[in-house]
């Protein structure tokens, strides 16, 4: 079976009768148990329970799978209690994932963690989409924008990351010092999705004409090296904008909300609560932060 935890889910409904007792014993939301069953019955190609308004009746084939999961839960609790206490170390491997756009100012964050707990293995993954971790796809995110909402997800906002519009020295040397007034006739670069949900972005969308963005990426660190050749005005992070010209002071409605977000059933390990102490006591010492 591959996925241990929808067997152990349709265990524990099979045991509770209803997908509520189960999401409590397990401590989960309920649309995890749900996704869970269906997922298994859709893998096995079979009907697990019968759904009815009082709750699941197990089938035949139900019942089955409870045993053998039965068996197998009472195996691992046995294994659970002869290697107790070794999860209270900071080992093993720590998969943290989040934008590549902060990896200048968070692979040292991680480098200094990982020195510190020299029995740990890292594994830092970075991308546009959000990994998974309800499929343990990692043990820490940390995003930006508006409150992750995945339901068996623990988020917290640790900091709000102050942007402001940047430009060249070669670009205003060829165009001349923009203003707050003539912005709308100069170049931007910016992000290359229409849905993007940053608050500077949205600023742009209403304030910039649209053939005015002559440079767009999907890469957030494709806008610096933009700015940097002198294309066009770009929003950036303060702390990375020292080499650059400030066009326009960060503003609180351009700010970016920072998140740390791990799955309930690993936030309280040793090691995930280690690493998010770590990033929330060394945050406090970043430039740009607020």
């Amino acid at each position: 079976m591959e996925n241990w935890d929808e067997v152990r889910t349709a265990y524990q409904v099979v045991k509770h009768g209803t997908v509520s007792g189960a999401a409590h014993v397990l401590g989960v939301h309920h649309a995890t148990v749900i996704r869970h069953i269906d997922a298994l019955e859709g893998r096995l190609g079979v009907k697990l329970f019968q759904r009815h308004p009082r709750g699941y009746t197990a089938t035949e084939a139900g019942r089955d799978l409870a045993r053998v999961a039965q068996a197998t839960d009472d195996q691992l609790s046995q294994l659970g209690a002869r290697i107790k206490g070794q999860g209270a170390a900071v080992t093993g491997e720590l998969v943290i994932t989040t934008l590549p756009g902060f990896s200048p100012w968070l692979v040292p964050l991680v480098a200094s963690f990982q020195m510190a707990h020299q029995g740990l293995r890292v594994r830092y993954l970075t991308g546009q989409r959000l990994f998974r971790l309800e499929y343990g796809e990692a043990h820490v995110a940390i995003r930006a924008g508006d409150k992750p909402q995945e339901p068996d997800n623990v988020a917290q906002r640790f900091a709000e990351l102050e942007v402001a519009l940047y430009a060249s020295p070669a670009y205003v040397e060829r165009r001349g010092l923009p203003t707050e007034h003539d912005l709308h006739t100069h170049d931007f670069a910016g992000g290359d999705s229409a849905r993007a949900r940053a608050p500077f972005m949205k600023w742009m969308s209403h304030h910039i004409p649209p053939d005015r963005v002559v440079f767009r990426t999907t890469d957030e660190r494709g806008v610096g090296e933009a700015v940097r050749a002198g294309l066009g005005l770009g929003f950036l992070p303060v702390r990375d904008g020292t080499d650059l010209i400030q066009i326009a002071a960060p503003r609180p409605d351009w700010r970016v909300k920072l998140w740390l977000v791990s799955h309930v059933d690993l936030h309280r390990t040793a090691k995930v609560q280690a690493f998010l102490a770590h990033v929330k006591a060394t945050a406090k010492t970043w430039e740009g932060l607020c």
